[in-house]
């Protein structure tokens, strides 16, 4: 297997790769576990993480593989938030904070 590129993607998005292959070709041992627990805790459709990506783009400090995080976790509030911006919670003002916030909260 050859590596063409590498991107990050949403946990949403990797479910609905594996089910698309699932539906052509039988999946590796790897993927098929990786599948299943994709299916018990991906708590948003590939649609709906797009579109929160995109949301969250218009808040300037963010970076992609931030915002990733950010939609892999849902965070609900100040605490799961700084567990998922680690080091750099500090660096982004409340106002910046409670907009990352609200703006998972309509997709939750």
């Amino acid at each position: 297997m050859k590596i063409l590129t590498e991107e990050t993607i949403t946990n949403a998005e990797a479910k609905e790769i594996l089910e698309s292959r699932a539906k052509e070709i039988e999946l590796k041992y790897e993927q098929k576990n990786a599948l299943e627990v994709l299916r018990k805790f991906v708590k948003l459709d590939a649609e709906k993480a797009k579109k929160l990506a995109e949301e969250l783009k218009k808040i300037e400090k963010l970076r992609e593989k931030q915002i990733v995080d950010i939609i892999n976790f849902l965070p609900e509030d100040n605490d799961e938030l700084r567990v998922v911006l680690h080091k750099e919670y500090n660096s982004f003002t409340q106002e910046e904070i409670s907009a990352i916030l609200e703006t998972v909260k309509k997709y939750i």
